[in-house]
């Protein structure tokens, strides 16, 4: 994966998102972004990251994702290190 590649991923990860009904309201909620930052923001690098960080939390939230986009399971994880931020370890 490149970092092209990571950014598309995290592109169709943000769109999967904003189609979801129940998790959308949660991940404006948890992150205080209105829908004009999150138009404005889309595509951004860093905002980006945060989105897959998000989706990352959850398990069933990955495997949602992932069996909408038709992704193998680890690509978030993959997409997510080659962004902003994601190479730092978190051992929390």
């Amino acid at each position: 994966m490149t970092p092209e590649n990571a950014e598309t991923t995290a592109l169709n990860v943000l769109g999967w998102l904003v189609t979801n009904d129940e998790l959308l309201p949660v991940f404006m909620g948890a992150t205080g972004i209105d829908q004009e930052a999150l138009r404005q923001q889309a595509g951004a690098p860093d905002f980006m990251g945060s989105v897959l960080d998000f989706v990352l939390m959850d398990d069933a939230w990955v495997i949602q994702a992932c069996d909408a986009l038709k992704l193998p399971y680890e690509t978030l994880g993959r997409a997510r290190q080659l962004l902003p931020g994601g190479a730092q370890v978190h051992w929390t």
